[in-house]
C-alpha cells in the first residue's frame, strides 16, 4: 500500500491554520467577484454572487478551533480556486 503524503500542516499551529483558511477564502472569493462583476447575463452574474456569499457563510460557520473542519475547507477550496483559474 503507497505511504499516505505528509499533512502539509502537521507542523502548524491551529491558528496558522486558521490564516490559511481565511486566505484561501479571501482568494476564491476574489475570484468569484470577479467572475460577477464580469459577467455579462444577470443570470450569470447572480450564479457567481451566490458563491460569493455561500463561502463567506461557510467560513463565518466554521470554529476557528476546529482543525479538521479548517483543512477540508482549505483543500475544497484550494480545487475550487484552481479549476476556476483553469476554466477561465
Amino acid at each position: 500500500m503507497p505511504e499516505q503524503p505528509a499533512d502539509p500542516y502537521e507542523n502548524t499551529p491551529t491558528t496558522m491554520v486558521f490564516d490559511v483558511f481565511t486566505e484561501t477564502s479571501n482568494e476564491l472569493i476574489g475570484l468569484l467577484t470577479h467572475l460577477s462583476d464580469t459577467a455579462l447575463n444577470p443570470a450569470v452574474r447572480d450564479k457567481w454572487w451566490k458563491q460569493v456569499l455561500a463561502v463567506r457563510d461557510a467560513r463565518r460557520a466554521v470554529d476557528p478551533h476546529d482543525r479538521g473542519v479548517l483543512l477540508a475547507h482549505i483543500s475544497h477550496w484550494q480545487a475550487e480556486i484552481e479549476n476556476l483559474k483553469v476554466s477561465r
